[in-house]
C-alpha cells in the first residue's frame, strides 16, 4: 500500500447489550407494575450511532446504499452529496457529447428532469471529491504559461502534489459510489492541466520520462514550480597546457567563496581555468545556462597533458533557456577561446543516461613517459629492465598523493605493453600501455615502495618523473 492508498475510515459499531434497555421485571410472567402510571418522564434520549460515513446534506442523511454509477440514482446520489460538474462527469462512466464540466452539467440537468426535487437539494460550498479543485485549472494553466513563455521547450511533465487526506476521502466516495475504472482526482487534474495548456502551447508534448521542462503544482497553495531540466553534449576534449584541472578548484584559503579572498584575488578558485569552464562557459552564454557539470571518463593530473583523439566527457548544462544550438559552431568557439589550452571535437546532443556509461567504462589507455634517473647504469641495463616490466601485473598500495581523498588500499594493475624506450642523458622516456586505474608515475619511481615492481625499484636508484602524457584512451 503506497501513501495515496486509501485506508477504511468506516469505524463498526459495537453490538448494544440489550439488557441496559429492559426493565427490572424482564424475568417475570406477569408484570405487578402494569397498571401502574409512571408519573417520571425518562430523560435519557435513545443514544445515535455515526459510523463516519453520513454527509450531512443540511436536511437528511445520504443513503450510502444507492447503487453505484453509471445508474441514474448513484449519478443522483452524487449531485445530492454536492458533487462539482467536473467530478460529476468524471465518476459518473456516462458519455456526453461535452467533457469536464460542460458534460457533468449535461447529466445534472438530465437529473433534475428525473427527479425535479433534486434541484432543490442544499449544496455544500466544497465538492467532497476535489473541494473545487478544477475551478483553479485555468489560474494555474496561466502561471505555467507565463513562467515558460521565454524558455526554450518541447515536452513537458507535469507532477501535482494533493493532499493525502483529500485523495484518501475522494477515493473512498469513488470506488464506493463512482462507476468501474473511473478515473482517481490525481490524473484527471493532471490530464486537466495538460488540456489547459494545449489550447495555448502548439507543439507541446506531455512526457513521462526525460522532459524539457518539469511543472511542479501544490495543489494546497497552488503555486507553480518551473523546473528546467538540463542539456547533455558529449564530445572529447584535448588538455594541451599543464598547469590545468579538469573540474573547478575551489580556493584553498576561501574554499571557494563567491566574493573569494585575497589568496585567489576574488575569484574563488585555486586555478583560474579549468577544462570544465574552458569548454562550459561558451556552452553557458550560447544556452542562456547557469552552470555546468562536467563528467569525465576519468581525469588526468593537472600537469598531465591529454593528447590524441582526446578523453571522452559530458557536459551537462544547467537550466538552459535556449536548449539547441549548432555544434559545429560550437567546436569553433570553445576552441578559439580556449586559446590554444584546450580543444574539443566529436561534440553530439544525448541524455543523462550517456553520463552512467562515461563514469562506468573503464578502457586501457596510452601514456609516454620521462623521467630522470639519480645514478643511471648502463643504457642496455636500463632498456632491458624497463622491457621485462612488459606484461606485468602490478601492486600498487594507494599513492600518498591522493591518499586525502582514495581508500588506502592495494590495487592490482596489469602492463600491455612498453614501448618506444629513448634514454638521453641520464634522461628516460617510454611508452606504456596500461589498465585502467594504473598510477603511471609510481610505476617509475615506485612512491617509496607502494608500488611493486617499479623502474625505481629494479634499477635500485631513485628515479623523478618530469612530465607524463595520456598520448590515448581507447574507448568507443
Amino acid at each position: 500500500m503506497d501513501g495515496d492508498d486509501p485506508k477504511d475510515d468506516s469505524v463498526e459499531p459495537k453490538e448494544e447489550d440489550w439488557t441496559l434497555y429492559s426493565t427490572a421485571a424482564y424475568a417475570s410472567v406477569d408484570d405487578v407494575w402494569d397498571d401502574s402510571i409512571d408519573d417520571s418522564k425518562n430523560d435519557e434520549s435513545e443514544e445515535e450511532w455515526f459510523d463516519g460515513d453520513d454527509f450531512d446534506t443540511g436536511s437528511s442523511s445520504v443513503d450510502w446504499d444507492s447503487p453505484p454509477c453509471p445508474a441514474p440514482l448513484g449519478i443522483s446520489h452524487l449531485i445530492r452529496i454536492g458533487v462539482c460538474n467536473h467530478c460529476l462527469h468524471r465518476v459518473s462512466g456516462r458519455r456526453t457529447e461535452k467533457d469536464g464540466a460542460e458534460g457533468g452539467s449535461i447529466l445534472r440537468d438530465e437529473a433534475f428532469n428525473r427527479d425535479a426535487e433534486l434541484s432543490s437539494s442544499e449544496i455544500p460550498e466544497l465538492c467532497p471529491l476535489c473541494e473545487n479543485l478544477f475551478d483553479d485549472t485555468e489560474n494555474i494553466v496561466e502561471r505555467i504559461a507565463e513562467q515558460t513563455g521565454q524558455v526554450d521547450h518541447g515536452t513537458i511533465q507535469i507532477g501535482v502534489h494533493i493532499p493525502k487526506d483529500l485523495i484518501q476521502e475522494e477515493d473512498r466516495i469513488r470506488t464506493r459510489h463512482g462507476a468501474p475504472g473511473s478515473r482517481p482526482l490525481k490524473s484527471s487534474f493532471t490530464e486537466s492541466i495538460q488540456l489547459g495548456l494545449n489550447s495555448i502551447m502548439e507543439d507541446v508534448r506531455f512526457v513521462r520520462e526525460r522532459p524539457d521542462l518539469m511543472i511542479l503544482i501544490d495543489c494546497l497553495t497552488l503555486r507553480v514550480d518551473v523546473d528546467i531540466r538540463p542539456v547533455f553534449v558529449y564530445g572529447r576534449y584535448r588538455k594541451l597546457d599543464r598547469g590545468i584541472p579538469q573540474t573547478r578548484w575551489p580556493c584553498r584559503a576561501c574554499r571557494g567563496r563567491s566574493d573569494g579572498c585575497e589568496s585567489c584575488e576574488g575569484t574563488g578558485l585555486q586555478y583560474v581555468d579549468s577544462v570544465q569552464d574552458l569548454i562550459g562557459i561558451p556552452f553557458v552564454t550560447a544556452l542562456s545556462g547557469d552552470d555546468t557539470s562536467f563528467h569525465g571518463m576519468g581525469r588526468e593530473d593537472i600537469d598531465v597533458r591529454c593528447l590524441g583523439r582526446g578523453r571522452p566527457f559530458v557536459l551537462e548544462i544547467k537550466h538552459p533557456r535556449n536548449r539547441r544550438t549548432d555544434l559545429d559552431e560550437m567546436i569553433k568557439i570553445v576552441n578559439e577561446s580556449a586559446n590554444g589550452k584546450v580543444e574539443i571535437n566529436e561534440l553530439s546532443w544525448c541524455n543523462k543516461k550517456e553520463v552512467s556509461r562515461i563514469k562506468e567504462t573503464r578502457s586501457e589507455k596510452s601514456y609516454t613517459i620521462r623521467f630522470k634517473i639519480d645514478q643511471p647504469p648502463e643504457n642496455n641495463v636500463i632498456i632491458e629492465s624497463i622491457s621485462n616490466l612488459n606484461g606485468v601485473t602490478l601492486e600498487q598500495q594507494t599513492p600518498k598523493r591522493v591518499s586525502h581523498r582514495r581508500a588506502d588500499k592495494n590495487r592490482k594493475r596489469r602492463i600491455t605493453s612498453i614501448e618506444n624506450i629513448l634514454i638521453e642523458g641520464n634522461e628516460v622516456q617510454f611508452s606504456v600501455r596500461c589498465e585502467a586505474g594504473t598510477y603511471v608515475k609510481e610505476l617509475v619511481h615506485s612512491d617509496e615502495g607502494r608500488t611493486v615492481p617499479s623502474v625505481a625499484g629494479i634499477l635500485e636508484t631513485d628515479c623523478e618523473v618530469i612530465w607524463l602524457d595520456v598520448e590515448e584512451i581507447h574507448a568507443d
